[in-house]
């Protein structure tokens, strides 16, 4: 279907936040994360917003393929500079994450799944993804310098390849027949992280609400059976996040692990 962003209405939409004045449209693209960390170290502005019609080399976590197909998702990447230091990077995925859950229930009326630390699940199946990329400053107490924070939504998908029609969605499959449009969502999601990255940035050290807030709207963070791949793979029940962000594990060998990157999986005992 044709759903055209209005960049006229995303500028105006977005005044007063830190993405109203830096956006930038591509109707094809490599990776629009690959270009925006490009433009960051070349002196780029916070707040510039990278989005595509379409990724022709489209990236997830750990250099997966992300399927990117012409106009049929959201495909963008925003370039952040909070104050923080890089021991907390993780909580920028989480907030964008909560950022996300507030788009897609502002547009879609759907309920997001939060997949720690990255993905945005419905009905159990993926529905996007989160990417951040960082540059700091060196030392034992760095702080960042900026972030790139790449975002992929399924949109109006109707069929996935063979390998990945058991494990997506689209937010048109799942919302009844209903159509969705790329523009309010884009305007819903970046309204909603300029805030998270404000509220963030105004509790500095303070992580509760935070975490507790993404916890509500995860499935995974408490009382999940997952197969972990890192430490040479473990099994065991997710037990909550520390204070960065991290994931806890109580493992089945009987103690608790922290886990640091992505790729947990629910395991089905």
């Amino acid at each position: 279907m044709e759903d055209q962003l209005n960049f006229s209405r995303l500028r105006t939409a977005l005044t007063g936040t830190r993405f109203a004045s830096h956006l930038k449209h591509f109707p094809s693209v490599s990776s629009t994360n690959t270009l925006l960390l490009e433009a960051a170290a070349n002196g780029a502005a916070e707040g510039t917003v990278y989005i595509a019609d379409e990724q022709t080399a489209g990236r997830g976590r750990s250099d997966h393929a992300w399927n990117s197909a012409a106009g049929e998702g959201l495909y963008l990447s925003a370039l952040v500079k909070p104050v923080l230091p890089l021991r907390v990077a993780l909580l920028l995925s989480l907030a964008t994450g909560l950022a996300a859950w507030q788009a897609v229930s502002e547009t879609a009326a759907l309920d997001l799944d939060l997949r720690w630390p990255n993905d945005l699940l419905l009905n159990g199946k993926k529905l996007g993804g989160i990417l951040v990329e960082t540059a700091s400053e060196t030392g034992d107490d760095a702080l960042l310098r900026y972030a790139v924070i790449g975002i992929g939504i399924n949109v109006h998908q109707r069929a996935f390849p063979p390998e990945l029609s058991a494990l997506a969605t689209s937010l048109d499959l799942e919302n009844d027949g209903m159509t969705s449009y790329r523009t309010p969502l884009t305007i819903a999601l970046l309204r909603a992280l300029d805030l998270e990255l404000t509220r963030l940035e105004s509790e500095k050290h303070d992580t509760t609400s935070l975490l507790a807030r993404f916890a509500e709207h995860s499935t995974w963070v408490r009382g999940k059976r997952v197969h972990v791949p890192e430490q040479g793979g473990y099994t065991g029940t997710t037990a909550g996040l520390d204070s960065r962000g991290f994931l806890l594990v109580d493992a089945d060998d009987g103690t608790q692990r922290t886990v640091m990157s992505g790729g947990v999986r629910e395991l089905n005992d």
